[in-house]
């Protein structure tokens, strides 16, 4: 889904943008075969009430709402009840970002000017120097969402959230059983292990094994087993403390 067009607005201003994922997927894809004859499998949408194949513009979406008893919408009802902000991305509000726990954070988009870009620009520098983010609703695809706008490298960056009910938050929180050395120690600890986030650092370790092992293959050489370390585990807490610290 790229090369979304659509519009930013809030009060009486509109600010056309286009909007792109983020995230590309790093995966290395791989495709079902058939172990005895090497040949990809294909996927047949079948009713077993007809036992017939079925075509795509044969299917209804159905809701269950008993055991094999459902009610059946169109598309043109589905769309029907759609917001009637759907092709845009309006503005509710302005935030602090360190209001907005991470969990709550979902999936990003770039959303780059579309057209002259005038309005665009200011909207950055707003956002830049006023240090908040914008609150905002939109929809994508068939899915409503709140999200945020926030500036980030002279760009407006779209975060889609979740809502309350699909995180699975704890009822009551846990009480603490540590003793105040334990404690100490364990913020020594983290103090010793500081750094920085550095994102170049960070690499796909389990997919650069399988692009390596698909050139072994291809060269006709045998995959060889990933090396893991061994690691000494300490069951006493304060032990294992202590022993960190020295490490």
């Amino acid at each position: 889904m790229a090369n979304i067009h659509s519009n930013i607005t809030f009060a009486l201003i509109n600010i056309p943008i286009i909007m792109n994922p983020i995230i590309k997927n790093n995966d290395t894809s791989f495709n079902q075969l058939h172990s005895k004859c090497k040949h990809r499998i294909s996927y047949v949408k079948y009713c077993p009430h007809c036992k017939k194949d079925v075509k795509n513009d044969e299917i209804i979406k159905g809701y269950q709402y008993e055991k094999d008893e459902y009610i059946f919408f169109s598309k043109d009802e589905l769309d029907n009840l759609k917001p009637s902000n759907d092709k845009e991305i309006e503005i509710i509000s302005f935030i602090k970002m360190n209001e907005i726990d991470p969990m709550y954070l979902e999936k990003s988009y770039i959303l780059e000017p579309s057209g002259k870009g005038k309005a665009y620009s200011l909207f950055c520098e707003a956002l830049n120097k006023s240090k908040m983010v914008g609150l905002a609703k939109t929809v994508i695809g068939s899915k409503f969402y709140f999200c945020i706008l926030r500036f980030f490298e002279s760009r407006v960056i779209m975060t889609t959230l979740y809502f309350e009910e699909e995180l699975r938050l704890p009822n009551a929180p846990l009480k603490s059983s540590a003793n105040s050395k334990e404690l100490e120690l364990a913020i020594k600890l983290i103090d010793s292990l500081k750094g920085k986030f550095e994102p170049s650092k960070y690499k796909d370790e389990y997919q650069d094994n399988i692009r390596n092992a698909i050139d072994d293959k291809l060269s006709g050489k045998r995959v060889k087993k990933s090396k893991t370390k061994s690691k000494t585990r300490v069951n006493d807490l304060m032990e294992a403390l202590e022993k960190s610290l020295k490490k």
